[in-house]
């Protein structure tokens, strides 16, 4: 009996080592490869599910699901009076209550901020672009200086367009937002039509670094005063985790102040899905130009001279004639018809007609609140305005209750 109890003894003491030198062995082994600080990892843990609320307060009470993938409104967001581009300051700040948002919205509407799509801000190069730019238009003024990389591209824009996208629709659905985003890459480039191969991946790590090293500095009147101030396009980034084979899987990027402030002010403008099949720079250049001056409006009418200094091409006036008679010719931007008019005049007309200002039903404030109930997170007002464009080519119907007849849309469309 003594016997076996010693053995047994001695078993449980060889066990106890075997686990000991496990536990050291798995105490030793770093894991998988993570990049960035390990804190702010540990704090993005710590904080994904204060970001991600099981549920949130809609506007007249409804509930909002913040499910893993939630699915944002259609159509244009209706910019705030309270700014337009840097400077702008919102009258209220949502609350953050996390450090991070987290990009989860499906089929969010792209969204960019009216500031960058007035001015030229971003270069029309497809290779590294380290001139300085300076433009100077109606009292503004600005200059973007490159990093050793070069300006950030047009296509470099497809990061921000996409993060505002994902707080926009944040916003709609009464979710905090904050500015430092944790995304997927490949959501962001499925999202912008981006290619998801390994230079694919290597392209946008490369976009990364040139929208951090390019720098504005503008002036801003506030006050009665000019204050002349510099900022970066984003302020922030870095990988987080790679898979094995190297590739950026998630990364969490800081937007820069003017960038968030905008987003609060709710200076942004929706873009067709479609912007993203433009591959000339130029085109998408001219798409915001138009969707910027010829929103609300049927027509804009600007000289070619103008729109090149607008769009901030490098090339010859008489090129860039040319390039603009080409996009003429193959008649490809979304929503929008271009024509060549005598003295050197660039029209520019939507493709639907606009409806003239109080023509279209109105609606009261009570109806929209109830919509806001109905569909949380969708943009309210672009479905207003879905839904005029729909009673507009049916022939415009008499109703005997534009409100009723709002609603019963409403319900069909939610229904599928």
């Amino acid at each position: 009996m003594q016997e076996t109890g010693g053995r047994r003894t001695a078993a449980t003491a060889a066990t106890g080592a075997r686990a000991s030198r496990a536990a050291g062995q798995a105490a030793a082994d770093p894991g998988p490869e993570v990049t960035g600080p390990g804190e702010a990892t540990a704090r993005m843990a710590r904080t994904r599910k204060a970001a991600k609320p099981a549920a949130a307060e809609g506007p007249a009470g409804g509930t909002v699901a913040a499910g893993r993938r939630a699915t944002a409104g259609q159509g244009a967001e209706r910019p705030a009076p309270a700014g337009d581009g840097p400077g702008a300051t919102p009258a209220a700040r949502p609350p953050e209550t996390a450090d991070f948002f987290i990009c989860d919205i499906l089929d969010a509407l792209p969204k960019d901020d009216m500031a960058s799509m007035e001015h030229p801000v971003f270069s029309l190069a497809t290779r590294p672009d380290l001139r300085v730019l300076d433009y100077s238009h109606n009292g503004v003024r600005i200059t973007v200086t490159p990093s050793v990389r070069g300006l950030a591209t047009l296509f470099d824009k497809d990061i921000l367009i996409y993060c505002i996208s994902q707080l926009m629709a944040a916003l709609n659905a009464g979710r905090a937002i904050s500015r430092t985003l944790h995304l997927t890459a490949h959501d962001l480039m499925t999202a912008t039509h981006r290619e998801t191969s390994g230079d694919g991946y290597q392209r946008l790590r490369e976009a990364f670094e040139r929208l951090a090293g390019t720098r504005i500095t503008t002036n801003i009147e506030q006050g009665g005063r000019e204050i002349t101030t510099g900022f970066g396009l984003i302020e922030s980034w870095q990988i987080v985790r790679r898979s094995r084979g190297g590739r950026m899987v998630q990364v969490m990027v800081t937007l820069s102040e003017w960038l968030f402030q905008a987003v609060l002010s709710k200076s942004v403008l929706t873009l067709s899905r479609d912007y993203f099949r433009l591959r000339k720079p130029l085109e998408r250049r001219i798409y915001e130009l138009a969707r910027k001056h010829c929103g609300h409006q049927p027509e804009w009418r600007v000289s070619i001279a103008t729109l090149a200094k607008k769009s901030g091409s490098a090339s010859p006036l008489r090129v860039f004639r040319k390039m603009i008679r080409d996009m003429i010719g193959a008649n490809a931007l979304p929503g929008y018809l271009l024509a060549e008019e005598p003295g050197d005049i660039l029209c520019v007309t939507r493709r639907e007609a606009v409806l003239a200002p109080g023509l279209a039903p109105a609606l009261r404030e009570a109806t929209l609140e109830r919509v806001r109930a109905l569909m949380p997170g969708w943009d309210v007002h672009a479905l207003v305005a879905e839904w005029q464009s729909f009673w507009n080519r049916t022939g415009q119907p008499r109703l005997r209750s534009a409100d009723a007849a709002f609603l019963g849309w409403i319900e069909r469309r939610a229904a599928g």
